[in-house]
């Protein structure tokens, strides 16, 4: 499986953005899809995740209200669209993907088995 993360880019603090995560190589059926995003100098953080088969959603407390995760299976793609974005938000999202969604350890990097390469998001005040 190949991921592949697009829709990065420079915005104000207020603004919207969205971020799609396309995957090649296989159809999603059961898998799990998470976003991450890692800032200069930070460790990489869970931003949140999909269930491709039952559509659940989970994100961090600092975006919950502003992100929301959709998915689209006839282009077997996920979008993390984020609202309201803050200069704190500015970081490169990843996106990853694991092989069978369940409801624990979604948070977890080492549970995903895939990973695109990262977008950069940048968000100005």
């Amino acid at each position: 499986v190949q991921l592949q993360a697009s829709g990065g880019g420079l915005t104000e603090a207020g603004s919207s953005l969205s971020l799609s995560c396309a995957a090649s190589g296989r159809t999603f059926t059961n898998e799990g899809v998470g976003w991450f995003r890692q800032a200069p100098g930070k460790e990489r953080e869970f931003v949140g995740d999909v269930s491709w088969s039952y559509g659940i959603t989970h994100f961090r407390t600092s975006v919950k209200g502003r992100f929301t995760i959709s998915t689209d299976r006839a282009k077997n793609t996920v979008t993390l669209q984020m609202n309201r974005l803050k200069p704190e938000d500015t970081a490169v999202y990843y996106c990853a993907a694991r092989r069978l969604w369940e409801p624990i350890n979604f948070a977890t990097m080492s549970q995903y088995d895939y990973w695109g390469q990262g977008t950069q998001v940048t968000v100005s005040s």
